[in-house]
């Protein structure tokens, strides 16, 4: 197990768990600004919102979740979030499977250009 901080141009994350199968995040997100659109191949997540009010792209579809609500993305679905209001958005993330390298994001879309 390990604790680590990013920060990122949306925001920042916390790394609570580190471990062979599992990764658990905390992810705040600013007012305004929104991960990048993209997919995995190694790994599932469960994201539950514990703050603020996220937009949530899965694939074609777009839902709105608030505090104690939860969405199940699955490897390889298209997804997004996006912090919608005026305060900062937090949500736990747990992703499970067979890795978690940076190289497994594959972005479609990115308001901050970065690669991958």
């Amino acid at each position: 197990m390990s604790s680590s901080h990013e920060d990122r141009p949306w925001g920042s994350f916390d790394v609570l768990v580190d471990a062979s199968h599992t990764k658990v995040k905390r992810l705040t997100v600013n007012p305004g600004q929104r991960l990048s659109l993209q997919s995995h191949k190694l790994r599932d997540e469960h994201w539950v919102v514990v703050a603020g009010t996220a937009e949530v792209t899965l694939d074609d579809e777009t839902l709105v979740l608030s505090y104690g609500q939860h969405v199940y993305v699955r490897r390889g679905a298209k997804h997004r979030i996006a912090c919608k209001g005026d305060s900062q958005l937090e949500i736990i993330e747990v992703q499970t499977g067979d890795g978690f390298p940076e190289e497994d994001i594959v972005r479609y879309s990115d308001d901050y250009h970065r690669a991958g």
